[in-house]
């Protein structure tokens, strides 16, 4: 579920939680409403933990080139989703 889901639950859930105003028999609306708000935060939370993992998983690779002329190093970092050098 992504945060947008998430986010659409909770409001459904509202809306039916106090906005609804008709019984059906053997249906509660309000608990309904309720449940999809709770399963809406639930989602919501679980897509922001994953966005987050994700941020973390992605880390630099480092190169290091020596210039046999100068004797120097030089140091890169690139990540995955940097564009691939010419």
């Amino acid at each position: 579920m992504t945060i947008a889901g998430g986010i659409i639950l909770i409001m459904l859930g509202a809306i039916l939680t106090w906005a609804v105003e008709f019984d059906i028999a053997g249906l509660d609306i309000n608990v309904v409403g309720v449940i999809l708000m709770l399963g809406g935060l639930a989602g919501l939370l679980f897509g922001i933990y994953r966005i987050s993992v994700a941020r973390r998983a992605v880390a630099p690779t480092t190169t290091i080139i020596e210039d046999p002329v100068t004797q120097r190093r030089v140091y890169e970092e690139r990540r995955p989703t940097d564009p691939p050098l010419v």
